[in-house]
């Protein structure tokens, strides 16, 4: 079993009960991360943290050049660009599949999975998303992947 699965059957109950106390200890760095698209475009998108990683939308904005990977992840286009698209890097893949985080290319490219063309993102060697970060952008997709 991967060390992901043991994480998030841990992590089940307390984000399962949506507690904000509780999101809190699981979000990490992120303490204000929910499982809604509006949070993570907050949090995790549009955020360049204490750690020195580059907010998503340094690199995939289209504000004076042309976004990388042809995603756009800023405000307002992000829904648009990740749920239900194919992935221009891997054919076959979905970037978010409604109800579905495992098939999901966006989190095999967050969790570095074998199976990925390119590299881990954030690109380069990180820092990477938490266990606890990942968890709740997997409850988003898991919840339906809505543009709330």
């Amino acid at each position: 079993m991967s060390i992901v699965r043991v994480v998030l059957l841990v992590l089940a109950p307390v984000l399962a009960g949506a507690c904000d106390e509780r999101l809190r200890d699981v979000a990490g760095p992120t303490p204000d991360l929910q499982p809604t698209l509006s949070s993570i475009q907050r949090e995790i998108f549009n955020k360049q943290d204490s750690s020195d990683r580059l907010a998503c939308t340094q690199c995939h904005t289209n504000a004076g050049r042309t976004p990388t990977g042809a995603l756009l992840l800023i405000d307002g286009q992000s829904f648009q660009s990740l749920v239900g698209q194919p992935s221009r890097q891997k054919a076959g893949a979905t970037l978010v599949i409604a109800g579905d985080p495992d098939n999901s290319y966006l989190i095999q490219k967050l969790e570095g999975a074998p199976t990925i063309v390119g590299t881990r993102m954030p690109r380069g060697t990180g820092p990477f998303l938490t266990a606890g970060q990942m968890s709740i952008i997997r409850r988003w997709i898991q919840l339906g992947a809505k543009n709330d």
